[in-house]
This record gives structure tokens, C-alpha cells and sequence, in this order.
């Protein structure tokens, strides 16, 4: 069954804190909640089905949707790190076109910053998990792992650290206009190339920002979304795929976008050369260029030439990215970055970005999203949303 028109976007809501060590991890899930359903001109009592991961406390959606006071008929729980916002999307959909739900509300939030988290330390999912003695001996760290990852491209294909560099100006030529964002100042490929090295070739700036806060969104029947006094922003198309070691026969030049990115074209209809702005996740630069690479923006070995001399950079550059600053300058709300994907998206759809990176007669938008550990294993999201 596609999904396609099935379902539409009506709420998104980016909570403005990027340090909370006042508020709880339930309370910032709550208010960003409130948001997304203030934007969409809803109230609570119209949410039947909720939406979250692996960052809510407690019990996840039994706890929520208790806190929340919601009266749902359909709860999903889909863990895949940062990129499980983006399938909540899709997920939503197919339980609205299925009847299971009208209204479904997905929310993110964590505090990540106040609590002292980093990449830099092993990251370790339990003793229980199949993997866990085979690599946290050896201290496989978020940030290492995507310099692993880089090191491998630069090898393969001749990329250089200037190439990646141009990715982070990209986004803090953006991040200059949101008030919101971490870090405002434009750079330059000197002052990326000249921060610390973080995990060769990785430099500081290379790296996202590590934030608190958190975000929503609310999916709705086309029925409703028709009623509501909001611009209408249609999913058009979903794909979902994990990227695993495959016993070791893994590339590490590719990422699961190569598969979700390709699943969603062809349940859109349309193709890479006809999106107008682009959201891609973007934890590390490498992230950007590997997934810009699967997802079909140019060919795999040329994201380095593609993403150079401000080619993401809107108003001037071929493929506007991340016009809010992404999690390279703005943020990357408990270290998930997925779900400001897809609000930045909704934003320049309805026309909303900040009229300095807003897309002129932008309808056709993609967001990406990965989540795990591009080193090991990950999982990867894409949709294609159109303004109706």
C-alpha cells in the first residue's frame, strides 16, 4: 500500500531551549507537544495516536501518553535512533490510512547538554546487546567512528578536509539568521581546517553541537488537514532501511540512504534533480556528503567536488541545505537529530524559513535522516513532502 497523499504534516514545532537544566525530559517532551499542537490550530483531546523513541523516559509511549494526558488508540515506539522521527512520519501515515489513528502526535526531547554527553566517549547499549562484546572493548566512540568513515572516503575517492569544511560555511551562513541557534558566527574553510582535530580527519567545527531541548510534529487525515487554517504540506513519499557490519562485509562509504532515499523517489514519482531544498542529517560533515552521495544528488565519489565552493548555500548554491543551521550550528536536540529535519522542511514549504534562506516557490522538499553509528550500524529515513 503507498502512502502517498495519505497523510499530511499539519504541526511542527521546534522548542526553543538548547540548555534546559531546569526541566525534566517528560516536561520538555510535553511542551513541545503544546507546540506542534498550537501550530496546527488542534488541541490535545484531538491526538488519537502518539509517537516516540528510545529518548522518552520511562515506559516510552505508555509513560507520555500518561504524563501528557492523552487519550490515544494507536502508540508506536519505533527505535532507530536519530532517524526514527522521520519513520514515525511515515508510520503515522500508514496508521492513518489504515483507520488506526486521525491525529498523530510524535515528539522528541532529551537534555543531553546539561547531563554532560558527548561523542567522544564509547558508546555502550548494554551488555545484552549482540555486538557489545566484540566493540565497546575497544572503545568504537561516536565521534571516531564517523572519522573512520571519513578517512575511508578521502582514501577511496581523493575527498580532502577543505571539501568538508565547505559544509559546515554552508550551514553557518544559515545558522546567522536564526536567533535560536548554537552557534551564529559564519566561518571559514580556514577556521573549520584550523579548530582541533577531533577524530582524523574530523576537525571541531566538523562536528555537531551537542543540545538540549527537543521537538514535534503533528500527522493528520487529509480530511482534517483540509479544515485547518494552515499551509497544507502533503507526504509524498517514505523509505526506511538499516545498514549493518554484514559479518563484516560492509562499505564504509555507504550509508542506508541508498536504499530509503531510492524507496521514497519511487513512491514519490519524482527524482534527486527535482527537490528544491533539502534537510540532511547532519551529526558530522561527512554524514552530509556520504548521504547526498546515496541519495542519488551526484555520483558516489564526487561529494566532495558537489558540496565545495558553496554549492549548499541557499540563494546562491544548487541544493539549499539545512536553512535553520542544522545540528552543525543550530541543533541536535538530544543528540537525535531527525526530527528538526523535517520541521525545517515544513518551514520552507509553507514558505515559513527566514526570508534570507527561504527557497523561492519552494514545493518539493526532501528530509534525511540517520541514526546509529555510520561506523558500525545505523538506520536510515527518507520522505519527500510536497506543498499542496
Amino acid at each position: 500500500m503507498s502512502i502517498r497523499g495519505k497523510a499530511y504534516i499539519v504541526g511542527a514545532y521546534e522548542h526553543p531551549t538548547r540548555l534546559a537544566p531546569d526541566k525534566s525530559v517528560a516536561q520538555l517532551h510535553a511542551e513541545a507537544a503544546r507546540g506542534a499542537l498550537a501550530d496546527a490550530g488542534l488541541s490535545k483531546d484531538d491526538v488519537d495516536g502518539y509517537f516516540c523513541a528510545g529518548d522518552a523516559p520511562g515506559l516510552g509511549p505508555l509513560s507520555m501518553v500518561d504524563y501528557m494526558g492523552l487519550k490515544v488508540r494507536h502508540i508506536d515506539s519505533t527505535e532507530t535512533g536519530g532517524s526514527s522521527y522521520l519513520i514515525h512520519v511515515a508510520h503515522a501515515a500508514e496508521a492513518i490510512a489504515a483507520g488506526k489513528c486521525n491525529v498523530a502526535l510524535i515528539t522528541l526531547a532529551g537534555r543531553p547538554r546539561s547531563e554532560g554527553s558527548s561523542g567522544t566517549q564509547p558508546r555502550n547499549y548494554g551488555a545484552s546487546a549482540p555486538d557489545a562484546g566484540y566493540e565497546f572493548p575497544y572503545g568504537l566512540a561516536t565521534a571516531n567512528g564517523y572519522g573512520m568513515c571519513a578517512m575511508r572516503h578521502m582514501h577511496e575517492f581523493g575527498t580532502t578536509a577543505e571539501q568538508l569544511a565547505w559544509i559546515k560555511v554552508a550551514a553557518s551562513h544559515h545558522a546567522q539568521h536564526n536567533p535560536h541557534a548554537m552557534l551564529r558566527d559564519v566561518v571559514t574553510v580556514e577556521q573549520v581546517l584550523a579548530s582541533p582535530v577531533i577524530a582524523d580527519p574530523l576537525h571541531r567545527l566538523d562536528c555537531c553541537v551537542v543540545s538540549d531541548g527537543g521537538g514535534a510534529l503533528i500527522v493528520a487525515r487529509p480530511e482534517i488537514a483540509r479544515t485547518l487554517n494552515r499551509p497544507k504540506v502533503r507526504l509524498l513519499g517514505a523509505g526506511e532501511s538499516p545498514r549493518g557490519q554484514n559479518g563484516g562485509k560492509v562499505d564504509l562509504t555507504t550509508t542506508g540512504a541508498r536504499w530509503s532515499g531510492a524507496a521514497a523517489f519511487e513512491e514519490a514519482g519524482v527524482k534527486p534533480s527535482d527537490i528544491q531544498y533539502a534537510s540532511i542529517y547532519d551529526s558530522f560533515t561527512i554524514t552530509v556528503l556520504l548521504q547526498l552521495e546515496d541519495l542519488g544528488f551526484c555520483e558516489k565519489g564526487k561529494g566532495g567536488a558537489f558540496v565545495a565552493d558553496g554549492n549548499l548555500i541557499a540563494g546562491s548554491g544548487r541544493l539549499p541545505f539545512n536553512t535553520d543551521g542544522g545540528g552543525l550550528c543550530n541543533n541536535h536536540p538530544a543528540n537525535r537529530g531527525g526530527i528538526t529535519k523535517v520541521i525545517e522542511a515544513v518551514r520552507q514549504l509553507r514558505g515559513e524559513a527566514h526570508p534570507a534562506v527561504q527557497v523561492k516557490d519552494c514545493k518539493l522538499a526532501l528530509a534525511q535522516g540517520t541514526g546509529g553509528q555510520l561506523g558500525s550500524r545505523h538506520g536510515s529515513a527518507t520522505l519527500i513532502l510536497e506543498r499542496e
